[in-house]
Formats: structure tokens, C-alpha cells, sequence
């Protein structure tokens, strides 16, 4: 594979000038980004299918090991303060558990067992999203995990950085980067680390796009959990609703933080109004602020 590979570049990587070290490491990065740009359309793919099957009540079930997995907390425990995603329609499959979210631990990634039973455990439905990294693409925790996922009808995204590998075709929406060699053989917390960080990001954040969670490049479902976003959160308000500082403030106290329900407080509507219109609307504040029947109500 790839990834386990030694570049004939950077054999004696370690005896190298540290500056040129550095430069060569840096260049690795930027060519880890730019391989994402290749899977681009199967990446929009699974952000669409995902978002679709999500809807109001499916959870988002990230599956890995090792640095995958780690990658994969890092990017789901974004979403609750970023856009208010419910930390009950969140879930992680990680092998090794709590204890692997920042220790290695020996044989996890090995127990496919575990990972059909961790599977089970979480009672999947069609509007479940599982999303499995594997660099290698042969993790069998996580091909157990994504392969056992897709028998209960969820929507199974694996994302890999070798081509023709198992997880790739247990996938319903498989998502080939292909990094190449490592630097360093077989450290994939560089570039192949690098690049599934980039497309959870696109992913995740599609979906938000597709689910409303974010008006005119701003997070409206935004947590206002301390008082910078609190700040952020006024000025939002003002910018939207066209109104000054101590009215976006009131109807910001007023929604209990909720910000597209500010919005419409400052647009004169009740509380009661405007939770059934964003109701009516699944939360997106531009099919509210476009849908002319809703002035009236």
C-alpha cells in the first residue's frame, strides 16, 4: 500500500538540514490538500445523501482507529458548538474506546468482533449516517464496523487514502484520497491524516449548509457559550434583522440565545410565531425570511 511505503525522496529524511526538512513536510501538507480536489464529486455525494437521510431526527456515527479516529472526534465534537448540532445525534465508534481518544491501545484496531457488537449496540435506522476513516483502508475494526453498518440500511460513507481497498467497496459512498507515500512510512497523521481532515470538514459542513445551520455565511445555530459568541451572536442579529445593539441584545435574552429566533423577534413577531414558522421552515432562516406567507402570520 502506498501509505506503508518508503518515498525513495525522503530516505534519509532524518539526515536532512532541518530547513529542508521543514520545507519537504510543509510541501507534503499542501499536496495532501490539493489530492482532495480529485474526489470532490464523490464527496458531494455523500454530503448529500447524508443530509437527506438525516433529516430532523438521524444521528451522525463517526468510526475509526488510531489517528483516523482521532480525526474523526475532533471533527463531530465541533458540531454541537458550531451549529447546535444535539449531542444525542452524535455518536462515535472508535476502537480502544475513551481510553483511544488519546493513548494507543494495543489490538483495537484488530477486534473486528467489536466493532459488529459497538454496531449493534447503537440500533441503526436508514436515517443514520456512519462515516468510517481508514488510511490504509483495511482497518478491520472499522471495515467490521462500516461493512456491519450497511446491513442495518444507514447511509455508510468510508473514506480511505488507498485505491481498490475493502472499506472503499463496503462503502455505499466510498471517498478515495490518494495521498501517496508518506514522508515517513506509514505515519499517516501527516499527509493522509491531513487530507480525511479536510473532507470531514467538507462533509460536515455541507451537510450543516444543507440542513440550514448556517444564513448568509454566518452560524445561526451557533452555541452562545461564552461571551465572545455572545458578541458574535448580537452582531449576527444586528446584520440580519437591520436593527441596533440593545435590540438584538433584548431579543437575544428574550429567544434564550436562539439566533434565528432573534431574528424574528426583532422582525415583530412573537416567540410563539416564530418558533412555528422556523417549525414550518425545519430551521432554515432563508426559506423563512423568503416566504412571503409568513409575514402574515
Amino acid at each position: 500500500m502506498p501509505t506503508e511505503e518508503v518515498d525513495p525522496r525522503f530516505a534519509d529524511l532524518d539526515a536532512w538540514p532541518p530547513a529542508s526538512a521543514m520545507e519537504a513536510m510543509w510541501e507534503g501538507q499542501l499536496a495532501a490538500v490539493a489530492s482532495v480536489g480529485r474526489a470532490l464529486p464523490a464527496i458531494t455525494a455523500a454530503t448529500n445523501a447524508a443530509k437527506e437521510a438525516l433529516g430532523d431526527r438521524g444521528r451522525m456515527i463517526y468510526v475509526g482507529a488510531g489517528t483516523s479516529g482521532r480525526v474523526a472526534i475532533q471533527d463531530g465534537a465541533e458540531l454541537k458548538p458550531t451549529f447546535g448540532w444535539p449531542e444525542r445525534r452524535l455518536h462515535f465508534i472508535i476502537a480502544g474506546g475513551e481510553t483511544a481518544f488519546v493513548a494507543s491501545v494495543e489490538g483495537a484496531e484488530d477486534d473486528a468482533a467489536e466493532a459488529v457488537r459497538l454496531i449493534d449496540a447503537a440500533r441503526l435506522s436508514e436515517n443514520d449516517v456512519v462515516i468510517a476513516l481508514s488510511a490504509s483502508g483495511t482497518t478491520p475494526f472499522t471495515q467490521a464496523a462500516l461493512r456491519e453498518a450497511g446491513t442495518r440500511s444507514a447511509v455508510t460513507i468510508g473514506i480511505a487514502n488507498n485505491p481498490g481497498t475493502a472499506l472503499l467497496t463496503s462503502a455505499r459512498y466510498p471517498v478515495l484520497i490518494e495521498t501517496g507515500r508518506e514522508l515517513i512510512a506509514g505515519s499517516t497523521r501527516m499527509k493522509a491524516g491531513t487530507a480525511q481532515k479536510v473532507v470531514l470538514n467538507l462533509i460536515s459542513t455541507g451537510i450543516m449548509l444543507g440542513l440550514g445551520c448556517v444564513y448568509r455565511g454566518m452560524m445561526v445555530n451557533m452555541q452562545l457559550t461564552n461571551a465572545k459568541l455572545k458578541r458574535r451572536a448580537e452582531a449576527m442579529v444586528r446584520q440580519i434583522a437591520g436593527c441596533g445593539e440593545t435590540e438584538a441584545a433584548r431579543a437575544l435574552e428574550q429567544a434564550a440565545g436562539n439566533i434565528k429566533t432573534a431574528v424574528l423577534l426583532t422582525l415583530g413577531y412573537d416567540t410563539a410565531q416564530a418558533e412555528r414558522i422556523l417549525a414550518r421552515h425545519k430551521g432554515n432562516l432563508r426559506y423563512v425570511l423568503a416566504d412571503p406567507a409568513d409575514r402574515d402570520t
